[in-house]
């Protein structure tokens, strides 16, 4: 089974920090986004709300009645769906440029595929990366989880709101999930939550230990899934549709480096270990790029295409290092980043002629 480390990104009530940032003297009080009140008597529901606003009991969802009923004294404000589109896709982009290939699947959540990173260790330093960007760039906070599976990488950026960041490695998996509530499950309502209830069944842990017949009885075809992800089975990447549009490795160096050898001789286990990835998948690459991250954050990125796709490892270096010789400043390096994409996947007659075409250019 293929170990990904999945991210789960999520900006902190989004809607509502983005009108705090705006307006500075909203900080610290209870903020609604949503419908027009109409002191108690409005039609509509909450889009999202400051976390001074959910201490009163107020989420999304919420009727706008009943949010005014519980907390009147909150400044209740219309959302503005075109600032929050554009301060989205800043933030995207802020991701992208830091981690590479990612999944949006909401104006303010993304999920980021790191399995390149190797280790968890590492892919926490990317998301701590991408969080400092967040902030200093957009003034906003978001909160982090990072797993072996999309939906644990979900589960986990929940439990520590706001600013947080969990992470849960393979073999932290089973103690971290075992004592959550079961409708901490993406997917499992408050319907299916009370039946489980019903059934005795409380506590993660509870279905995975629970016989499958009861399930079915309670969740039908979904049953088997949901017992799956209860005993940490689930290996769920990125749901992008097609094949893989780019792969890539990074290395961060445990102090900041400026000496060339080492950079260098990061760089080069980094294209080996490309190469060998295109090979086996019998793959090529159009373009190749580097990521080289400066103190502070500070992320510099180039690339270069190539007349026909190529998996060489001769281009592939000559690539690499030009690119690193005109980027580079002498300044100290946080870390260094090799990318593979506009990826080109073809049949057998089609591997043929790329070769053919290979020996040519070399």
């Amino acid at each position: 089974m293929e170990e990904f480390i999945i991210v789960h990104l999520d900006m902190d009530s989004f809607y509502a920090s983005v009108e705090i940032r705006n307006n500075p003297n909203l900080a610290g009080l209870p903020v609604v986004i949503g419908a027009d009140p109409m002191l108690g008597k409005g039609r509509g529901v909450v889009s999202t709300c400051s976390y001074e606003a959910r201490a009163y009991g107020l989420h999304s969802g919420m009727p706008i009645s009943r949010a005014y009923q519980l907390c009147p004294q909150a400044v209740f404000i219309p959302p503005s769906m075109d600032v929050y589109a554009q301060v989205s896709a800043r933030i995207m982009s802020i991701v992208q440029n830091i981690a590479g290939e990612i999944e949006q699947v909401s104006i303010d959540e993304a999920y980021l595929d790191l399995t390149s990173c190797v280790t968890y260790e590492q892919a926490a330093h990317v998301a701590t990366a991408i969080k400092q960007a967040i902030r200093q760039q957009e003034g906003l906070t978001c909160s982090v989880g990072i797993a072996p599976s999309r939906i644990y990488a979900k589960m986990a950026s929940e439990l520590h709101k706001p600013d947080g960041m969990t992470i849960v490695s393979p073999t932290d998996l089973l103690p971290f999930l075992i004592h959550l509530p079961a409708g901490a499950i993406p997917g499992i309502g408050k319907k299916s939550e009370l039946a489980l209830t019903d059934a005795g069944i409380h506590t993660i842990g509870d279905i995975a230990t629970t016989n499958i017949q009861v399930l079915q009885d309670i969740f039908g075809s979904h049953a088997v899934r949901l017992y799956q992800i209860a005993q940490g089975l689930d290996r769920e990447g990125l749901r992008n549709s097609g094949k893989r549009k780019s792969i890539s490795r990074e290395h961060t160096f445990l102090e900041d480096t400026s000496d060339p050898d080492t950079i260098l001789c990061s760089m080069q286990t980094m294209i080996y270990s490309l190469q060998g990835e295109l090979e086996e998948r019998n793959i090529y690459s159009r373009t190749i790029g580097i990521r080289i991250r400066y103190p502070g954050f500070i992320t510099r990125t180039k690339s270069v295409t190539f007349m026909q796709p190529t998996r060489d490892i001769r281009i592939i270096e000559k690539a690499v290092y030009g690119l690193f010789t005109d980027m580079w400043d002498t300044k100290p390096v946080r870390l260094i980043g090799v990318r593979c994409f506009g990826l080109v996947y073809p049949d057998p007659v089609q591997r043929t002629l790329f070769d053919f075409k290979q020996s040519e250019i070399s």
